[in-house]
């Protein structure tokens, strides 16, 4: 996903259930500024929701989460005339989240000896912003409210949004763009009183939004398990506040196919992607493996749907891709103009080759897979007829039109992949994970065609050993710092100096070999990667090193997890137990909720656990990882101890020479 400047997501408090969110500050106010508001369908539906209290001093106290969708926010209420040491009545504010609005019951309690008597007021206004508007630090014009019976409405071409109270207010008023509803509020001693605020959101084209974007309500959605593989919770507190939280988190991400609503995915992640997103899709799914087979079947489906059929260079399709996202309208972010269904990811259809694999060896029925067959078959032609545009044998990508993604990896900001001095590379880019994923794909897929009685087989077993050659005699290198695979090979075919965390992706494909696999693992657990936090993205010793940059030294959960899997895979317990571990350390700063990434500051040195401001928070991918993590740590505590094969004598010369720069 695209990054660019914006305000800061980390200290608002985020309430979800897809495709909706609520941001708001500690104390509970949703201000008409900044980031704040209530979100639906892509859209700012509430931008302003302000309670306040006549002829009082209210003191924020608190604020609890009791959900993914569902918080509490306290203060005290100190009236005009109360002279006490302490306020004498508190005011907790009730928040909930649904699918398609929003509920907060306002409730006072007097903890004096003598009633009293409250004026309690509302104020709301909305922009009806979309959210790229939103997010781009654009200013919408607020939107003129009309009174309707017990409160106001808000209409606009696409969506609308009624604001009711119970009981109805006492008066109501206009200011400027601002609705304000004021009640009266008499509390008897230790007996609390109130009022509830409801805001619906409405499409106002329901037909057009069914077929241009996804953000539909799961019919039957699936339950996601606590653990990948359905054992008991972890005992220790740490690692069950995470994976609770995670689960928690998940289950409120699903959304659902509008073409066929009995198939759920999950969305990328909050505010900003209550979407599809083909990379994050498969990811999710696949860390969830075995235990969510329902989940795997419903993404692979609704991706196959929209697999592509024809070229088309605005959207980056080709035959047999899949795609990287679906939005309901042209995205306009600065410089970047991405269409409704957009193509732009160079990996993505590896990766959905993958899952069905993995899918298919997760016990799913086999019809079920053989649906999928003729996907499969269209996805593994697109790796050799468009994924090498330059027929070199490698897979590689370069934007096809301007205003799309410059770089198509999962790091895929402008100046994502840099060489050691810090430059950044030329593409057209080929990444040494997707030559990996493209491994996988095609060997999996090969054990497919056998397994289903289809020719082919030999055909992509031979281009995959092929490929295999190729790598091993142009992306290694070995410099001052080590040995290991390059990031990726620039334009001129030349390997990307630089140690970084692109290589981790490379264990468990098959790429590599076990010796390999112990170069790699080795260098994963050095401390300039390792940072005792996670796996950082780029290596400190990197001119382009930034702790606090989004791709350049920070940590992604979701990609320290696929580290830790692919080192389980290896066999390196030692490495994959310190990086998981790392994370969940990290992870209790954050209230065991995961952001998207994080700074990559130093544990070695002392260094505390930094948010990166703009990181979404929760991400599907992170909250899979975290998943996916625990039970690695739950299953391999046993084995995770004594001496890696990375540490054995004579390692460095158990590959062929590698290329040097």
């Amino acid at each position: 996903m695209s990054h660019f400047r914006q305000s800061s997501l980390h200290e608002l408090v985020t309430l979800l259930w897809a495709p909706s969110v609520c941001l708001s500050s500690g104390d509970g106010q949703i201000r008409a500024q900044g980031l704040d508001g209530f979100y639906t369908n892509d859209y700012r539906v509430l931008s302003g929701l302000e309670v306040e209290v006549a002829d009082a001093v209210v003191e924020p106290v608190g604020c609890r989460l009791q959900g993914p969708a569902s918080a509490v926010f306290t203060s005290r209420v100190r009236l005009d005339g109360d002279e006490g040491a302490d306020p004498s009545v508190v005011m907790h504010r009730y928040r909930s989240v649904g699918q398609d609005g929003l509920e907060e019951r306002l409730e006072l309690v007097n903890y004096g000896a003598a009633p009293v008597r409250a004026t309690v007021r509302a104020r709301a206004r909305t922009d009806l912003a979309p959210v790229h508007v939103v997010r781009g630090g654009r200013q919408a014009p607020h939107v003129d409210p009309r009174p309707v019976a017990g409160g106001a409405c808000w209409a606009g071409a696409v969506q609308e949004v009624l604001l009711t109270a119970e009981p109805v207010p006492a008066r109501m008023t206009s200011e400027d763009a601002d609705v304000v509803l004021s009640f009266t509020v008499d509390l008897a001693p230790e007996q609390p009183a109130g009022v509830t605020l409801r805001a619906i959101a409405r499409n106002n084209d329901p037909e057009t939004a069914q077929r241009t974007f996804l953000s539909v309500a799961p019919r039957n959605p699936p339950v996601l398990p606590h653990r990948t593989t359905g054992a008991e919770e972890p005992r220790d507190p740490q690692r069950r506040k995470l994976l609770q939280a995670s689960v928690r988190d998940l289950q409120r991400m699903l959304l659902a196919d509008p073409l066929e609503p009995a198939d759920s995915f999950l969305a990328a992640g909050s505010p900003w992607y209550f979407t599809l997103f083909g990379r994050d899709a498969l990811w999710s799914a696949s860390l969830l493996l075995p235990g969510a087979r329902r989940l795997a079947l419903g993404t692979l489906r609704t991706l196959q749907r929209r697999q592509g059929e024809r070229h088309d260079a605005v959207a980056e399709e080709e035959p047999g891709k899949i795609l990287h996202e679906v939005r309901r309208e042209t995205l306009r972010l600065n410089d970047m103009v991405i269409p409704p269904l957009y193509f732009g990811t160079i990996d993505a259809t590896m990766l959905w080759v993958r899952l069905l694999h993995s899918t298919w060896q997760a016990g799913v029925d086999e019809a079920e897979i053989e649906a999928l067959l003729p996907s499969l078959l269209a996805a593994l032609e697109w790796i050799t007829a468009h994924g090498d545009s330059d027929a070199d044998g490698f897979i590689e990508y370069r934007s096809s039109t301007r205003g799309g993604l410059a770089n198509q990896g999962w790091k895929d900001t402008p100046d994502a992949v840099r060489w050691a001095d810090g430059r950044r590379v030329a593409s057209p880019l080929a990444l040494c994970e997707v030559q990996g994923y493209a491994y996988a794909a095609a060997t999996q897929g090969a054990t497919l065609l056998d397994a289903f009685g289809l020719p082919g087989a030999d055909h992509w077993r031979d281009w995959a050993a092929r490929l295999q050659q190729r790598f091993r005699a142009t992306f290694w290198i070995d410099d001052a710092t080590g040995v290991y695979p390059a990031i990726a090979l620039d334009a001129d075919k030349r390997p990307v100096d630089g140690a970084a965390s692109n290589m981790a992706h490379l264990l468990g494909t098959g790429l590599l070999n076990s010796r390999e696999a112990d170069l790699v693992a080795r260098r994963l657990s050095r401390t300039d990667l390792d940072c005792g936090y996670g796996l950082r993205t780029l290596s400190s010793t990197s001119r382009a090193f930034n702790p606090h940059s989004y791709h350049c030294g920070s940590v992604w959960p979701h990609d320290t997890a696929i580290a830790v899997l692919g080192l389980a895979a290896e066999g390196h317990h030692a490495v994959a137990h310190s990086l998981a571990e790392g994370v969940v350390t990290a992870a209790e700063e954050f209230a065991f909720r995961l952001p998207e990434l994080y700074a990559g500051t130093s544990a070695h040195d002392g260094e505390p656990v930094l948010a990166y401001p703009n990181a979404c928070r929760p991400q599907a991918w992170a909250s899979a990882g975290a998943v996916a993590m625990i039970d690695y740590l739950e299953s391999h505590d046993s084995t995770s101890a004594g001496t890696e094969s990375g540490d054995r004598p004579g390692l460095l010369t158990a590959v062929p020479e590698p290329r040097h720069t």
